[in-house]
């Protein structure tokens, strides 16, 4: 269900598995960071030892870099977490996955950073739930 990578992303892509040595085909922007999803078990290698790797990442694009853990398709705890991760400092309440829908219930303020101005973070939330997932419907509450 994956989309199309377009050009600026496969140069990310690029850059990312030469700096960190671990080749991935999930890369996309949520919130003004560039976010490099990659098997669970190579996170750490991708990451790189005190961070070295995110951060040349961070010094050569000149944008923040988060490295995220690719769950499995079918896992719903998987996709949680895939979700928590993705808008880290911000947390919720719960995540309820059902068929192609997710909800995540939040609090009022939580609420308000998840959805962000002219929806435009449910929008780049709802895109890369879309894409990976196949997940259709997401609903903040």
């Amino acid at each position: 269900m994956a989309g199309t990578i377009d050009m600026q992303s496969m140069r990310y892509l690029n850059l990312f598995s030469k700096v960190s040595r671990v080749s991935t085909t999930k890369c996309f922007v949520y919130n003004n960071v560039i976010v490099f999803a990659v098997p669970k078990a190579k996170v750490s290698l991708a990451i790189g030892k005190d961070a070295t790797n995110v951060k040349k990442l961070n010094t050569i694009l000149r944008k923040r870099i988060k490295v995220v853990a690719m769950p499995e398709k079918d896992s719903r705890e998987g996709i949680a977490k895939f979700i928590e991760a993705v808008v880290a400092p911000i947390e919720f309440n719960g995540v309820e996955v059902k068929d192609s829908s997710v909800v995540i219930s939040a609090g009022r303020q939580s609420k308000a950073a998840l959805i962000g101005r002219n929806r435009s973070r449910e929008k780049e939330l709802s895109e890369v739930l879309k894409n990976y997932f196949g997940i259709t419907r997401l609903r903040i509450a």
